[in-house]
Order: C-alpha cells, then structure tokens, then sequence
C-alpha cells in the first residue's frame, strides 16, 4: 500500500533507505525517531503514513519557508495541505484552521510558539489528528545545538491530543490493527521526531521531552554521504583561496560561502562580484521581502552564489549545490555537518570546506567567554537597563521599551557584545523579553475573560471607549494576538495617538491586555517587576550547564580542524557515535596520505635506479649520475642526499659510490 501512495504521488518506484522502516514502525503506532541526514528525504517518511493514515497530520516546524514550500508541493500533487506561522494576521489564521476542519485536510504545519495559544487548543477539538510529526526534533533538547524553549510545549500538545481522543471515545488504531498481536486500543497519538544530527545524549533527551511511550523506536540511517567531499584548509589569505574555490572550471556552480557576520556578507558577496563571480548575501537582519527575493533568486541559480549567516539553509531544497564553503569556524559539529550536507543532494559529487586560520580558534573560544559574561556584570546590566527606563523597584510589569543597544552602551561605556549576551540570559532566566528583531505592526491580546470587561468600572471613560472599539473593530482577541491598527481605533474613539498610547499602556499595566505596539527597534519587556539587582538570580541550568555544554561542542570543533592525521568523514561520522570501517579516500587527510605514498613509492623507485646505476659503473661524479636518471633532477638530489645521511652511500671530493665499495 504504502510503495503504491508513493508512486502515485511522487512518482517513485521504491524508498530511499530507512524510509519505508521508518514508515511501518508509525503505521504500527510507535512513538518514532527517524535520524536521517540532509537531502535524505525525510519528508517522505511522515508525507507516506498520513496519506495512509487519514485524518489530519500535525507537523511541528520552525522553519516558515519550509512550510510554505511543502504545502505548495503537496498542494501541487492534490494533498491538501495549509500552514500557519508568524506574521499572519488572526483573521488568515482563523479562516486556515477552519478550512483545514471543514474540508478534509491532510496536512496542518505550524510553528511551535503557536500551539499553547487559546485559538489553536480551541479547534483542536474539532480535527482528528492521526500522527504528530515534530520536525527538527534536536531543538527540544538543551544538549542539542539549536535549543528553542517553545519546543518544550509540544508535550503538553501530546497530553492534550490523549485527553481530546480520551473525551471523543475514539482510540487510535494502527493501519493493519487486526493482523498485529497483542495491540490494546490506546488514546495516544503516535509522535514521529525527525532530524539530521543527534548525539546519544541528545536522543535520550528527545525521547524524554516528547515522552515516548515503550516500545518507541529510534531508527537512524549511516550519516555518510559518499558523493560529499569534507575538507579542511588553513589559510591566512582567506579570499584568495574563496576566489580559486568559485572561479576557473568551478565558476558558475552552485555555492553557499558561510559567516558568522552579517556585516562581512555584505563585503564578501561585494568583493566576490567584483571579481568576476556575481554573488548575494543573505542574514536575518534583512527585509522579509528582501530576503524571500534573494533566495528565490538563488533557488532560480542568479547568482549562483550566495554568502550567508546560518540563518540561510534550513529548509532549502536545492539539488545542484557543489560547493558549501565555511569562511569562519562554526560553533558546533552539529552546525557544520547540517550546513555542509546542504551540498550534492542531487547525489552528484560536492564539497564541503572550512577554510580557517589560527585566529579562527582564538576568536571561537573569546566568543564563548562573550556569551557567558559573570553574574555580576549580567545584575549590573539589569540595574543599568532599570536607570535607562526609569523603572523604579516593584514597577515595570509587562512594561515595554524600545531599545537601542548602541546608545545604552554609550550612556553606561559598555561593550554591545556582552550587553546582548547578558541581555538574553536575562530573557532565559524569565526576568525580561528581549525582542531583538522590529515589528512594523501593533498586537494586542485580551488578557482577561470577556465577562470580566463588563465589570471594569474603575477605568475612565477613555479606556472603556478603547475596550468597545477593540471588541467591534476585531475578531479573536481572547484567543490570541491580533495585529491592530492604532489610526483606525483612533477614529474609533476620537482619541488622539498619545492619549491612545498611554491608555493602551494602562490597561495593560492592570492586566486587562497585553499591548505591543510597533517599533522601528529591538525591544524589552519585563516579565517581573524589577528587582533589587542582587536579587537577580541566573540558575546553573542556565549558565553553567549551558556553558558547559557548548564549551565542549566548541572543543569538538576545533579537535576536528586540527586532527590531520584522521579521515574528516571518520571523525564527522564519530561524533555521531557512527564507526566507519573506511576511509573516505577523498578529503584533505586522505589526500595528503596518498601523497606520502607516491612520494614514498618514487624515492624508492630512484634509490633503485642509483643502486644500479652504480653498481654496474662504480663510482660517479654526482652530476653524472644525476644525468644519466631520467628523472626530475631535483627529487633525484634529494633521494640522493637522503642516501648519504642514511650512510647508503659515500661521498668523497664529489664522488659518489656505494657503501662497502
């Protein structure tokens, strides 16, 4: 059955490895996870049993673009299928979830930070979800590199999907239930986690977070990919190497070039242009419109190169990659080995290099120190941000500012480096939000019940002209964030914008709303009322522990770059706890072994030919001897040389005979 949806929908005969296992342990109700490398078709593997599965599959994803490209796919071959993300408005999510209820779905995509929001829980009722599929699993665990707190309420998603089943009377039953043995109906509904990299630590902390029930399954296909060349180059002339990798035969080939700024993109891209090949950059501080160009841009192969931070890739789809070049030392294995797998997905030779410097190292680790500032200096920078915002103590709950990093660290001389860094341990810590990126939209959300409005007397009468107005001009504001428009309540109300702010503010300060207005800057929040600074506390979870972990990750990194003695793809394929019983015979450690061995095998090769040469004529000048070898004079010098260390030959007033004649 299941070989036949796979045809019919995607033309294919036969599975991929792993995919087809991966496939029957869902069908049979196991709580999955599939380990397969990038380009590896992981799709596939949930796409297949939801087709064969019916009802709706839920799939939890970070990645928007990834989202909007297999909905169009899946939508294209006659599955319906519908995202929702960030950034749409509530009226676009409400109309989703009730196409997605009313038409038969069969897919439903959606990023993590929505699904504790009352509107989602809502209409989760009403879908009968077959199959949660978590995408990117490795961002649920703290050992992962890629870490993301909202993962963590995908459990209470798993909970909440049993109780809905529970209610309903309605037990999930496997594909093929009556042929299978000791099946006992369950309400649980079976969860398949999917990612491309994962320690053994980190696949227990998977298993843990989404609460796998026994007998769950982990089921993980050879991370080798045999087309993939990794090498490591040290340089100091970082661009002249860049230049010789893109231009000549390789020119025109599809390339990503990875940094760690956004800034030297720019300059990158500029300077690669310049020279003769046309390139873009692309980081998260750009447009959302300019970055959705560029990259469509690329996909379409102009330019053929893009440089980038590692805010580029997840979720790209390109085949014909051949080179994904490394400019700067990623933080991680795991970071390095998803960004360079973006290369030959098409199965067709590419390489993946790391061009790095000893600098690279220093800079890596400095950065490590950077993330990590002492307790001390984090309180000073909470007390400071206090005095910017004059927020006196036991004040400033839900408060937000707009904030400009740069003239914070100006007014206290202090580095912008370690003032974010505080700044998001602050927000880890839950004493603040630390919005970093603008919103050019206001949000509002009721956070108090609708029968609750009508017994708000204590507000003047502005604030209760605010309230109807809200309540007629928008739908879904008890559920969730809606974008607002402050002219149209303006209208609305008569009130004019600063009067409508300050309100707006007030009645979030008494918890009846939470306001977010727009902001052409970052942006703090505070989630306590501010405390004395010796108050802050920064748990180990958060700081030690963290740091502990990412100094090794770090660590593992740099051993690998300077490990020249072992096969990279033997050491990428070990971290991954996978043993190799061969050497890729490709990358640069097994290139220069090769090398030894030609070398070995020629100076064996002109050591004989001398033997001989002299054994028959006896003893010669050495520049006779040297002409009558046809070979290249200077390696016949040096074997020569190396002869008479050895003390295989003698040498007198520039003759040369064998030792013992």
């Amino acid at each position: 059955m299941i070989k036949s949806i796979l045809k019919q929908y995607w033309g294919y005969d036969d599975f991929r490895p792993l995919q087809s296992e991966i496939i029957q342990s869902v069908l049979e109700g196991h709580d999955t996870l599939g380990m397969m490398p990038t380009g590896g078709g992981k799709s596939i593997t949930f796409q297949v049993p939801a087709i064969a599965l019916g009802g709706l599959t839920l799939v939890v994803t970070p990645l928007i673009s990834l989202m909007k490209d297999q909905c169009d796919h899946l939508v294209e071959r006659g599955i319906k299928a519908a995202a929702v993300y960030m950034g749409m408005t509530q009226q676009e999510i409400l109309e989703t979830f009730e196409r997605v209820i009313s038409e038969d779905y069969r897919f439903l995509y959606i990023s993590p930070e929505r699904l504790e929001t009352r509107l989602f829980q809502a209409k989760l009722q009403y879908m009968d979800v077959r199959l949660l599929v978590v995408d990117e699993a490795h961002c649920i665990s703290q050992w992962g590199y890629d870490f993301r707190p909202p993962y963590l309420k995908i459990a209470n998603l798993r909970k909440l999907l049993y109780t809905i089943r529970e209610q309903n009377k309605k037990p999930w039953l496997p594909l093929n239930y009556s042929s299978l043995e000791n099946f006992s109906n369950s309400f649980h509904t079976p969860c398949l986690a999917l990612t491309a990299t994962a320690t053994k630590e980190v696949i227990e902390d998977i298993k843990n977070k989404l609460h796998f029930r026994h007998p769950s399954r982990v089921l993980k296909t050879s991370f080798e990919r045999p087309n993939l060349t990794y090498s490591v180059i040290y340089a100091e002339d970082k661009m002249g190497n860049l230049l010789r990798m893109l231009g000549g035969k390789n020119e025109g080939c599809s390339a990503i070039v990875y940094m760690r700024s956004r800034k030297k993109t720019a300059e990158v891209a500029t300077y690669l242009t310049e020279n003769g090949i046309p390139a873009d950059y692309y980081h998260a501080g750009l447009r959302p419109e300019t970055k959705v160009q560029r990259q469509e841009s690329w996909m379409a192969g102009t330019p053929s190169v893009i440089v980038a931070t590692n805010a580029f890739g997840m979720g790209i789809d390109k085949a014909n990659v051949r080179k994904v070049i490394h400019l700067d030392l990623p933080p991680s294995i795991e970071e390095y080995f998803q960004e360079a797998g973006r290369a030959g997905r098409d199965g067709l030779p590419a390489d993946a290099v790391l061009i790095v410097s000893e600098y690279d190292k220093y800079k890596l680790r400095k950065h490590l120190d950077e993330e990590y500032p002492e307790r001390e200096y984090i309180r000073h920078v909470y007390g400071r941000l206090a005095s910017f915002f004059q927020v006196a103590i036991a004040a400033g709950l839900y408060s937000m500012f707009e904030f400009d990093i740069y003239q914070f660290c100006s007014a206290y001389r202090l580095s912008s480096m370690q003032v974010h860094y505080a700044l998001k341990l602050l927000d880890q810590a839950e004493y603040i939000k630390y919005i970093e990126d603008p919103d050019r939209h206001s949000r509002l959300m009721f956070v108090t019940s609708r029968e609750s409005l009508y017994h708000l007397n204590k507000f003047d009468n502005e604030c209760q002209r605010i309230i109807q107005a809200l309540l007629r001009l928008y739908s879904g504001l008890f559920a969730d964030y809606v974008y607002i428009s402050e002219d149209n309540i303006m209208k609305f109300t008569g009130l004019d914008r600063n009067t409508l702010y300050e309100k707006l503010l007030l009645l979030s300060r008494f918890h009846v709303l939470h306001y977010i207005p727009a902001r052409q800057k970052p942006a703090i929040i505070y989630q306590t009322p501010r405390l004395e600074d010796e108050e802050v506390k920064i748990p180990r979870t958060i700081y030690e522990e963290r740091r502990a972990r990412q100094e090794a990750r770090v660590d593992a990194i740099i051993s690998y770059v300077e490990n020249s003695k072992e096969c990279r793809l033997v050491q990428l394929l070990n971290y991954f706890d996978e043993s190799l019983d061969h050497r890729c015979g490709n990358c640069d450690v097994c290139l220069s072994e090769k090398l030894k061995g030609n070398i070995h095998e020629e100076t064996e090769m002109i050591r004989q030919l001398i033997i001989d040469k002299l054994t028959a004529k006896g003893p010669m000048l050495v520049q006779q001897l040297v002409m009558q070898i046809e070979m290249d004079p200077q390696r016949v010098g040096e074997v020569l040389h190396l002869m008479v260390e050895n003390e295989e030959l003698n040498l007198s007033h520039g003759m040369l005979s064998l030792k013992g004649y």
